[in-house]
């Protein structure tokens, strides 16, 4: 996930619970305690336009911990509002207008904390301070715990009537709505108490996974044809899975999954576990599924999950497809599952970063000349955080406190991929800004079902504005096979990790047992179908069929559908976005500036789409199929 969004609900620690929860582990703890025993690392030099200024934030270090000790310090005034929000509708405003002054506080120093230990992981003192800032998150959240029972316990009739009597309540008028709708999935004080306290228990299991993968398992080596020696670890693996070299591949996948087939027993306790905890959960909370549960927090129909894995097996012809035309493009007598990620077509082109900031303004165009010049505002500020650095986090991400302009960070590489992600980080940074221009603070805040559909249509904008750029046939079948790739990999790929976490939770629910061997059969089945391996498409090799406890995205369950969601509906708001004029332009912008004044499903109904149809996920297929006919043209032309 590169977006660092959150709702910002006021109710028992679920803004302080997502804020935590938004943030990547940036190393294990055993990591992280390795880099404290270490000195600090200095900074490399750098033009400091290429670096961000976390001034509107905090003007110093010292600063932020004084502003620190001093939410510590209010946290009993927060505590003594228990008890008090059935008394009437001005002491119910004035209570959620303190905790929310409270939390926005807190989502400053958090922001604040994080995005700087990412610059330089080698830091002790950025760690120290990211460290603190959880800490005290954690503090917070214990403070406000009493929050969302109480408002339950008020009830609906007084609630609204409050919120009818007092003004000052509309804007926590969504939050008060929504923790009365959980109000049936939530147990008593004291059961809820039991599960928190049982929380970083139940979330050790990504732990276990975590240590196995970067300290227990003894990762083997192989020597490529240079004759260098590379340790094929998770790392390895992603640097030389596209090595140009096909035999060198399959030596990487013969080699690397066998590993992860040899611990297939210790990986299912772990991730069977988590799965049995959800499933748990869910019953104790009344919901008929584990899947339900989980999109219950965001009000999201089943039906949207389902109807994503059902439209998107009987699109698998097209995925086959695209992979026969990759076989022809790669010149290959077959196609095997280590031949997925080498490029199609290669790109002889540097994209140096001020180009890739060119490029996105021009690729904006059709989303107005506002949301443009505000664009160029934030390219013109230190905004960004540009290029990787010795000991600086890898990958991408945006995040901003509520009151300040977004921050996004980057690994710029001057490649094609390095000016999509910009794009994407700014589709995020541009929807944070829209939201909170728009929204008060307590409904800002949007989820991930949002979030990447912000980012994805910036990505799609940008594509398509390089194809109506590009001079030669190889230039468009570049960007034309990057668009493809981003299909295989954000929909085809996500759905079938999305249909392997359903059919994982189903099998628990109908009383199955989960063990390594039996989540190695349901990947194994699902890697075959999706690859055409019954139709001939792409032979998958059984020692492959452990892929499934190589995924840590697996141990967050029913997560990891929504960039699927996303892409689809990204497609339609580009397609629409581009076609459709000004009213078109002005019901895709009013997406971003709702934030999380609604639930999501229910905001892109609004706007026309209903996720829960199959109607997205067929033009998503549609686009692709017209896509692959273009490609095919022009190689018949060549």
């Amino acid at each position: 996930m590169r977006d660092r969004t959150m709702r910002r609900h006021l109710f028992g620690a679920a803004m302080v619970a997502l804020c935590i929860g938004a943030m990547p582990a940036v190393a294990g703890a055993q990591q992280v305690a390795q880099q404290q025993a270490k000195p600090a690392a200095e900074a490399p030099k750098v033009d400091p336009k290429y670096t961000w200024d976390l001034s509107p934030l905090f003007k110093s270090a010292a600063d932020w911990d004084a502003e620190r000790k001093a939410l510590l310090a209010d946290l009993d005034k927060v505590a003594a509002l228990k008890g008090t929000l059935g008394k009437d509708a001005k002491t119910l405003r004035a209570a959620l207008d303190a905790i929310s002054a409270v939390n926005q506080r807190a989502e400053r120093l958090l922001v604040y904390a994080y995005i700087d230990s990412t610059t330089n992981q080698r830091d002790p003192q950025l760690q120290e301070r990211r460290n603190l800032a959880v800490a005290m998150s954690g503090q917070l959240g214990a403070a406000t715990a009493w929050l969302a029972p109480e408002v339950q316990e008020v009830g609906a009739e007084r609630i609204e009537a409050f919120i009818k009597a007092e003004p000052g309540l509309a804007k926590h008028a969504f939050g008060l709505r929504d923790t009365l709708r959980l109000k049936k999935h939530t147990l008593t004080k004291e059961t809820e108490a039991a599960l928190a306290a049982f929380t970083p228990v139940l979330q050790s299991h990504s732990d276990i996974y975590g240590l196995m993968t970067n300290a227990d398992i003894d990762w083997p080596e192989i020597k490529l044809p240079d004759g260098k020696e590379v340790t094929l670890n998770n790392t390895g693996y992603v640097q030389n899975r596209q090595h140009p070299d096909r035999e060198v591949r399959k030596r990487v996948f013969d080699t690397f999954w066998p590993v992860y087939g040899q611990f297939a027993d210790s990986m299912g306790a772990a991730l069977g576990a988590r799965v049995q905890a959800g499933v748990i959960s869910a019953k104790m909370r009344n919901y008929p599924t584990a899947v339900a549960a989980s999109l219950s927090a965001n009000n999201i129909p089943e039906a949207v999950y389902r109807t994503l894995v059902a439209e998107t097996n009987k699109g698998l012809p097209t995925l086959h497809r695209y992979f026969q035309l990759r076989q022809r493009m790669l010149n290959l007598p077959d196609i095997g599952y280590y031949d997925i990620y080498p490029p199609m077509v290669k790109l002889d082109r540097k994209f140096p970063f001020d180009e890739a900031v060119t490029l996105t303004l021009a690729a904006s165009k059709p989303l107005g000349d506002r949301y443009v010049n505000e664009l160029k505002a934030f390219a013109a500020k230190r905004q960004t955080h540009v290029y990787p650095a010795e000991g600086k986090d890898s990958g991408a991400y945006q995040w901003g406190a509520y009151g300040t302009d977004p921050f996004v960070f980057l690994n710029h590489q001057d490649d094609y991929n390095s000016v999509s992600t910009y794009a994407h980080e700014w589709g995020h940074g541009m929807h944070t800004a829209l939201a909170n221009a728009n929204q008060p603070f307590e409904m800002a805040g949007y989820s991930l079902f949002l979030a990447e559909i912000a980012a994805i249509t910036k990505e799609i904008l940008l594509s398509d504005y390089m194809l109506s750029q590009a001079e030669t046939k190889e230039e468009r079948l570049f960007y034309l096979g990057e668009a493809l790739e981003q299909m295989r990999g954000t929909f085809f790929r996500q759905t079938m990790f999305a249909e392997f976490e359903l059919a994982t939770h189903d099998a628990v629910e109908r009383g199955e047992a989960l063990t390594g061997t039996k989540m190695t059969e349901i990947y194994c089945d699902l890697l075959k179908r999706y690859h055409g391996a019954a139709e001939g498409v792409m032979k998958i090799d059984d020692a492959y069929c452990s892929e499934w406890a190589y995924i840590p995205h697996f141990y967050r369950p029913f997560y990891v559908y929504q960039y699927a969601t996303s892409i689809a509906a990204a497609a339609y708001f580009a397609d629409q976005i581009e076609t459709g004029g000004e009213k078109a332009r002005e019901n895709y912008l009013a997406i971003l500036r709702a934030g999380g004044s609604d639930y999501p499903y229910d905001i892109l109904k609004r706007a026309g789409l209903d996720m829960a149809s199959p109607a997205p996920y067929q033009a998503l297929l549609k686009r692709m199929d017209a896509i692959m006919d273009e490609m095919e043209k022009l190689l018949d032309q060549k």
